[in-house]
């Protein structure tokens, strides 16, 4: 099915696609496991009313189906504008002799980058294991043209060794900040109104290593093209390491936060955040 995808993409327009999934997306609301949470967090988090909050549930699968397609366009040699306003912050970090950890989040589409602009330091991006052999494998050949390494989640958490020596050689360390991976470690923090687990893991490793953070979000725009949103946190107060801890987390959902009501349908996140 997957290498089907990749080969209509070249052939058929991406316009195409997204009408054929936009016809499919409110079949797929009236069974997707997903709704309620999605559908809550307009309600309780945004504010929205009761239509107004089905109707941004819609959005928010459509665009994820956006998302979801454009990676396999990609696969397909497709090509997409990224637009990049504080590059600056990303050079300036890539100039010093040290490592620094780049946290994504399920906000818009973090791949895509790694898809389109190179690198000067390589780039340890941590990533599911369990995806098809397809996806890895287009993955892979991509990634390699960027100076992007894959970093797979293992049950043994040597993924995170991996991460702690690419810091130690001056590399680049990409993780997610919005999920818990291996380890259950969470630190509780203020996101919309109310405490809500963020993983300890990302915000240790900073600690521990004193290496500095930059949030990257890759917004989708237009049908190719999208906007890299970068966002360098403060660094951390105090001198005890869980103060440490929770000074980063916290900057980390506030900034995570604000994105997010800036660009409400495009945060991924399909179950309840706060439980």
């Amino acid at each position: 099915m997957q290498r089907t995808l990749i080969r209509l993409f070249r052939i058929l327009p991406l316009g195409a696609l997204y009408g054929c999934m936009a016809l499919v997306i409110p079949f797929y609301m009236l069974f997707a496991k997903g709704f309620k949470a999605s559908y809550g967090f307009y309600r309780k988090r945004m504010g929205y009313g009761p239509v107004k909050s089905f109707f941004h549930v819609y959005r928010n699968e459509f665009a994820f189906g956006q998302v979801v397609l454009d990676r396999f366009a990609a696969y397909a040699g497709k090509k997409f504008d990224m637009e990049v306003p504080r590059m600056d912050l990303f050079r300036e970090l890539c100039d010093g002799e040290g490592g620094f950890i780049q946290l994504s989040s399920h906000v818009g589409s973090y791949e895509m980058v790694g898809y389109s602009l190179v690198s000067p330091k390589p780039i340890n991006a941590l990533v599911f294991a369990g995806e098809t052999a397809t996806v890895m494998q287009n993955r892979a050949l991509l990634f390699g043209a960027t100076n992007v390494r894959m970093v797979p989640v293992s049950e043994d958490l040597s993924h995170i060794f991996a991460l702690n020596n690419a810091l130690a050689d001056g590399e680049i360390a990409s993780l997610p900040g919005d999920r818990v991976f291996g380890s259950k470690k969470t630190v509780q923090c203020r996101f919309f109104g109310e405490p809500a687990p963020f993983p300890a893991g990302p915000f240790t490793l900073a600690a521990q290593r004193g290496a500095p953070i930059l949030v990257v979000f890759v917004m989708k725009e237009g049908r190719r093209r999208y906007k890299v949103l970068l966002e360098r946190l403060p660094e951390p107060e105090g001198t005890i390491r869980q103060e440490q801890v929770q000074f980063l987390a916290d900057a980390y959902a506030s900034v995570l936060e604000a994105v997010v009501r800036r660009y409400p349908d495009q945060w991924y996140n399909f179950y309840d955040f706060w439980e």
